[in-house]
């Protein structure tokens, strides 16, 4: 890493800065975005050979770039040069084939290519009048992803005989589709429990398993709802984690008995921590009893279910209320991408829905027509829906299937390498493609031993720069997350991940 200069932000007017200024050259775009698609293409050709992880320190950047913004413009050759030099190597790098931390954060040429294609239109589609393409693409893309997931029709924007009762928007992240279903799901039950405004909101009473994501607990938190009635159910080895029907119909029932009002239970296909499956159609089962709302939380491996093998884990879906996952995880398409689809869009719209005289029009006031600002926060929103049409107009759902099986294909590989060794040990059964392992106690080696040569297994891994692997903890002990997805992975980067660890092991426990 350096700078080009001592002071890379000092440079003196140049000629230009005196003629007319045209953020939207014609010239300027063309020559822009040809060096920034050749730097693109670079990247990913190299980005195998950089560390995964950078080591810099808090605060090196703005010591390498300059803490003020500058006066006068630069060649845009300057701009790109202090990305190489200076940005790049602060990045860890989720496109690495040898990333296996977390969830992948996966992409495509037809990704990228939508969403900058998405970015120069620029387009704001909160109404349909705003952009009837963007409301339109993204309507026809949710509906091609529910078919491949084959979601009910109750799910669809569109059906063979004509609008349907439900449908979807693209959002950011899984946290905002749970937070819009709260909301929607808490109005349902004031209205039902005849409270007045908001006089009952400390009764409502929601539910997940304790293995659910983060995210939940802090969107309940967003939605109003008393924290002493956020109910997380505690899971074992029993369920493999998964969230235990009977366990949820005493939680629920006892909150009835004393008062409270069962309004929202999470379900989760693929947990964060160790891909649990909680049993969809159970929960929907013990929900319906309580006439509380059914969210399932897909966002990793719902894109799995696009393959006829992993689709029973959405068996029941019929029955819950909603159902959210993100393309961007796993499906080749670049952040933003999450996909949320309700049964029933008007107990969404009902509780989002703005109408300032400025935004009326004739298109909203015929019911023909979507305008997602009324199923999200906001008001703007990006035009994701092409970006999403793109990778599956380009790749068809055969590739896609051939992608999510290879990943699966590669985890197993390295879960039979795991079991090979009597050294560690598998931790949860691998349900798609995260393997949860570590160094078992073997000998003298304790259960607190152990823990700690799993935690220094992960340093010392990290630190080659040639893998980067998570952790988590699950049944109080410390295991190690291994991650197939990254878009660039080849069985040989997960062998020579392997050997790594076979090796780093061997030095720490020799």
């Amino acid at each position: 890493m350096g700078s080009l200069d001592a002071n890379p932000m000092s440079f003196s007017a140049f000629p230009d800065d005196k003629a007319a200024f045209e953020p939207l050259n014609p010239q300027d775009v063309r020559a822009y975005l040809h060096k920034a698609v050749d730097f693109i293409s670079d990247y990913y050709t190299n980005v195998e050979s950089m560390p995964v992880l950078p080591n810099v320190k808090p605060g090196y950047l703005q010591d390498e770039l300059s803490a003020s913004p500058p006066t006068y413009s630069a060649p845009f050759d300057v701009t790109m040069k202090e990305l190489r030099t200076s940005v790049v190597p602060g990045m860890t790098h989720w496109a690495s084939p040898n990333f296996f931390a977390f969830f992948p954060s996966t992409n495509s040429a037809a990704a990228i290519a939508g969403d900058l294609i998405a970015s120069a239109m620029n387009t704001v589609g909160f109404t349909w009048q705003a952009s009837p393409a963007a409301t339109e693409m993204e309507v026809l893309a949710l509906d091609w992803l529910a078919q491949l997931l084959r979601l009910p029709t109750t799910f669809m924007n569109r059906t063979s005989t004509g609008r349907g009762t439900g449908g979807g928007v693209i959002l950011g992240t899984t946290s905002e589709a749970m937070l819009v279903t709260l909301v929607a799901a808490r109005d349902a039950a004031l209205r039902r429990s005849g409270s007045i405004g908001v006089s009952h909101l400390p009764r409502l009473a929601v539910y997940a398993a304790d293995q659910t994501h983060s995210t939940f607990f802090k969107a309940c938190r967003l939605a109003g709802f008393d924290p002493a009635n956020i109910r997380s159910i505690p899971t074992g080895p029993e369920t493999n984690y998964g969230l235990d029907p009977a366990k949820l119909l005493e939680a629920m029932q006892a909150d009835v008995d004393a008062g409270l009002v069962p309004t929202y239970v999470c379900a989760t296909v693929g947990t964060t921590s160790s891909n649990a499956v909680d049993p969809v159609g159970a929960i929907a089962d013990v929900a319906a009893m309580f006439n509380a709302w059914v969210h399932v939380d897909a966002a990793y491996a719902g894109s799995a279910c696009i393959c006829p093998e992993f689709r029973h884990h959405l068996d029941g879906v019929e029955r819950v209320d909603s159902i959210s996952m993100s393309p961007h995880k796993w499906l080749l398409t670049c952040l933003d991408c999450t996909c949320l689809y309700v049964r029933d869009a008007h107990r969404l719209s009902d509780s989002l829905e703005t109408n300032p005289e400025y935004l009326k029009n004739d298109a909203t006031d015929s019911g023909e027509v979507t305008d997602l600002k009324d199923m999200q926060v906001g008001v703007g929103r990006r035009f994701r829906g092409l970006k999403l049409w793109m990778v599956m107009r380009t790749y068809g759902t055969a590739k896609l299937q051939e992608h999510i099986r290879s990943d699966v294909a590669m985890a197993k590989m390295f879960e039979d390498f795991v079991c090979a060794d009597n050294r560690f040990e598998v931790v949860v059964p691998r349900n798609f493609a995260l393997v949860c392992f570590r160094i078992k106690p073997n000998g003298a080696m304790t259960e607190e031993d152990a823990d700690e040569a799993n935690r220094v297994l992960m340093e010392n891994l990290n630190k080659t720069g040639k893998a980067y692997l998570a952790h988590t903890v699950v049944g109080d002990r410390f295991v190690l997350r291994f991650a197939v997805g990254s878009s660039l992975q080849e069985e040989r980067h997960v062998r020579s991940a392997w050997d790594l660890i076979k090796k780093t092991a061997s030095s720490i426990m020799d």
